[in-house]
């Protein structure tokens, strides 16, 4: 038996089947794009995460790359966002036109150091991109805070914190507006590429519903450059009934996330700490650090059980960003994270045994 990182074959019957309505719903329909199914979904998605307008976009990057050129950010303003995440956060930026700023992270949770932001700050800032990296929320009430003395604005990557909360308020609620990925490893994944802008700002929302259709506001008139990055009705509608299990989903990868925490004692591994309120974390990823990740990771390999690495190569290593301005102090937390940590299977469909055996696994490598 092989434990796998993501275990889609394991999904119930009954889902297969309602996904397969769904298709056939939206064939039936005789409308594809920017129709029923959509609308349908972003009010479900609006209703859900507690955020009041959702617009239905191609990606997670997309959704981000809408909301900066929303704000009017672009050519010469910078951005100050992380090095530890998918390189699409730092892509959406790049592609807006504006200029990333790296800040470190912090050593214990591996989340943008608000210290380290301080550092960065220039005249040319415009925003801080805050990630809640791995399913866990970043201190939003500081950055908040931070953003508001500054004048700057406050955006969320929220692409791996499907219903996460951060101090009582849910994520993509604080900063003026958020991007989610529903990329199909995600929490809560399509069957391919899909994602969504949410806001509290209805002119941001009628502004990224027009980039998103070519900078359309009404037909065949188009005031903005935009994209071309809508979700299609066939992906709205598979991702309208599986949120009907995110809640369930996000309870399993709780259960298993502490099994992990609490059984795990092998002194070569450390553990990121789990947050006070369990609402704070979703567990996307469930994330260890070794200094001897590559014997740990074969050691587990011969196990059958999958490791992968978030992220082994930090967004300043990366050819577009080698140049890109940094933390005058560095980004050696970022560095060492990056050369350490290792994910463990944390999908909800691992059963009890299987926890176990990962469990197990971890506890009996040796150097």
């Amino acid at each position: 038996m092989k434990i796998l990182m993501n275990a889609f074959t394991k999904e119930p019957e009954s889902l297969i089947h309602a996904q397969m309505n769904a298709v056939e719903r939206v064939l039936r329909s005789g409308w594809w794009v920017l129709g029923g199914e959509l609308k349908a979904f972003e009010k479900e998605w609006s209703n859900w995460s507690g955020i009041e307008h959702t617009v239905g976009v191609g990606n997670g990057m997309d959704a981000l790359e809408i909301g900066i050129r929303a704000l009017g950010i672009g050519p010469g303003d910078e951005i100050i966002t992380t090095p530890m995440t998918a390189f699409a956060t730092v892509l959406s930026i790049l592609r807006a036109g504006a200029v990333p700023v790296l800040a470190d992270i912090d050593p214990d949770t591996a989340i943008l150091s608000l210290e380290s932001t301080v550092r960065c700050i220039s005249p040319k800032t415009r925003a801080v991109m805050l990630v809640h990296l791995y399913g866990q929320s970043a201190p939003l009430k500081e950055f908040e805070s931070f953003c508001q003395g500054k004048g700057i604005h406050l955006i969320e990557d929220c692409a791996q914190a499907h219903g996460a909360y951060a101090q009582g308020r849910p994520v993509g609620s604080v900063g003026l507006f958020s991007g989610w990925s529903f990329y199909p490893t995600k929490n809560l994944g399509a069957i391919g590429d899909a994602g969504a802008l949410s806001t509290m700002d209805p002119g941001i929302a009628e502004k990224a519903r027009q980039l998103r259709n070519y900078g359309q506001s009404e037909r065949y008139h188009h005031p903005n450059v935009g994209l071309n990055s809508r979700l299609d009705e066939l992906q709205a509608a598979i991702l309208r009934e599986r949120l009907k299990s995110l809640d369930q989903w996000t309870k399993r990868r709780r259960e298993i996330a502490h099994a992990y925490s609490s059984g795990i004692t092998n002194q070569y591994v450390r553990i990121l700490p789990l947050p006070k309120d369990a609402k704070d974390h979703v567990h996307h990823l469930f994330v260890i650090t070794t200094p001897q990740r590559e014997a740990l990771t074969a050691y587990l390999k011969e196990r059958n059980i999958e490791t992968l690495i978030h992220y082994p190569v930090p967004v300043h290593h990366q050819g577009p960003c080698k140049t890109a301005r940094v933390d005058p102090k560095g980004l050696g937390h970022a560095e060492k994270h990056a050369q350490e940590c290792l994910s463990l299977p944390c999908n909800p469909f691992l059963s009890d045994e299987e926890a176990g055996m990962v469990i197990e696994a971890v506890n009996g490598f040796k150097t």
